[in-house]
């Protein structure tokens, strides 16, 4: 009985470290980017230049938000984000449909839970940065989702990442409130889309799918 409830404890652990933290997540859908937003040279330059403001823009930086994710392989996974990023909300007429968000990250920002992962992201395996020091999403549509309820949406947007430009739309809880702007989401990402296919150890395998992880909160100006 003892052998037993070792045996089974064992195995627990094992499927608990083997769970995939994306299997649960909105997988976003994917397609070729917005003609109006896609740069002349996607493997160098960002889908979003900061656009100019049609109404109030409110600004992202790591002050007030984050831009996290969950990449995961056989044995387990690992939790990271990016330390530097910039942009705004454009909140146009009070309203979320009328309104635009971009964000340009710095992809040498990134940062994880293991050092060694973190260095390891930072060449051609993955992000490649000295190539591609610079990611971004440019929204190109915002959709009341009224089949979630009242704040939900659905965000459509330009995201170029590792120098391929997709058009991805993922939901998100947005808010507007007196004081601030927030923006809640969690979906997950097939990183091949993005030419990210390093595959990991024979006997230890990294999943395709990606869980993103965005909280920004924007304060309004007074």
């Amino acid at each position: 009985m003892k052998l037993l409830a070792i045996l089974v404890l064992g195995f627990t652990l094992f499927v608990a470290a083997c769970e995939d933290p994306a299997a649960n997540k909105a997988k976003a859908t994917v397609n070729e980017p917005s003609v109006t937003n896609k740069p002349a040279d996607s493997a160098q330059a960002p889908a979003t230049s900061a656009p100019a403001a049609k109404g109030e823009a409110l600004l992202i930086n790591p002050g007030n938000s984050k831009v996290e994710f969950t990449g995961s392989k056989v044995t387990g996974k690992h939790d990271g984000g990016f330390k530097q990023f910039s942009g705004a909300i454009d909140l146009v007429n009070n309203k979320v449909d009328e309104s635009s968000v971009y964000v340009d990250i710095d992809a040498t920002s990134v940062f994880t839970d293991a050092d060694k992962l973190t260095e390891h992201l930072k060449s051609g395996d993955f992000f490649e940065v000295e190539k591609f020091p610079r990611a971004s999403f440019r929204s190109t549509k915002i959709e009341a989702d009224t089949t979630k309820g009242a704040g939900k949406y659905l965000v459509t947007g330009d995201l170029t990442l590792h120098g391929v430009t997709k058009s991805i739309s993922f939901p998100a809880e947005i808010k507007i409130g007196a004081d601030d702007v927030s923006v809640s989401s969690e979906f997950a990402i097939n990183r091949k889309d993005f030419g990210i296919v390093y595959a990991g150890k024979a006997d230890d395998l990294i999943r395709d799918d990606v869980v993103i992880r965005l909280d920004l909160k924007t304060p309004r100006k007074k």
